[in-house]
């Protein structure tokens, strides 16, 4: 389903959700997902609702939100319906292909295509955020949780690719604060993971993260002739209310 009024350009494309559903698949992703449904998990009981809705705002592919409701699924008699909306067609293309039981829409995030208070969770993971039409469409007892990059994620592609700029170090507290600002701040949990990868998983690891975009290919070579065989993943992951 497209919903999208003006569709801009997007370096998200299908070639590099085609990288990042490899990369998921091979679990790269899975034990900072298995947080995410955790904290859904622990905050059920409070939803005034049988027929709990998901949203995953920047779904991309699809992988975690079909993840996570199905992982919750196996789990509990309340119904689920999850939700993922993308600015990407490409991306929205190989979740609806891949996953059939969830409504995928191509939809920006600044003009959100659903109705207030819809949703009892809203999922923000690696995306940019756009709280104002958090606060309208989640429930007034819904929470919110933003994954996002911990200092050390992918440490070992950043201090190749930036080494001696201020790039090479990342902070998230901007980022944190922002969302307090926005949210009251519930909890906050830091996942802290390696990652053994071969030389084809370490390409499509670098095609799909946004720290590779604008290098040269020489610069990708050179990368892959590091001999990085593991990968530090690192996410801090927010819990919020409005």
């Amino acid at each position: 389903m497209n919903l999208l009024i003006n569709a801009g350009k997007s370096q998200y494309n299908k070639e590099m959700f085609e990288s990042r559903n490899i990369i998921c698949n091979m679990g790269f992703f899975d034990p900072m997902v298995n947080v995410v449904m955790g904290i859904i998990r622990k905050n059920m009981s409070g939803f005034n609702s049988n027929n709990i809705k998901v949203l995953d705002a920047g779904c991309g592919e699809g992988f975690h939100l079909s993840r996570i409701i199905n992982g919750l699924r196996k789990e509990t008699e309340m119904s689920l319906q999850g939700v993922g909306i993308d600015i990407s067609k490409g991306g929205i293309q190989i979740a609806a292909k891949n996953y059939k039981d969830i409504i995928w829409c191509v939809a920006d995030l600044a003009r959100i295509p659903f109705m207030d208070k819809q949703f009892e969770v809203i999922l923000n993971i690696l995306s940019p955020s756009n709280y104002g039409e958090f606060k309208r469409i989640v429930r007034n007892e819904g929470i919110l949780i933003k994954v996002i990059p911990g200092s050390d994620y992918l440490k070992e592609l950043r201090k190749v690719f930036y080494m001696e700029t201020e790039k090479e170090i990342y902070s998230g507290n901007r980022v944190i604060e922002h969302f307090r600002n926005n949210f009251n701040l519930m909890d906050i949990q830091n996942v802290r993971y390696s990652v053994e990868l071969s030389k084809d998983e370490l390409r499509h690891l670098i095609k799909m993260t946004p720290l590779s975009w604008g290098a040269t290919e020489d610069k990708v070579q050179k990368v892959l002739n590091e001999g990085i065989d593991c990968i530090t993943a690192d996410f801090n992951i927010m819990t919020g209310r409005i």
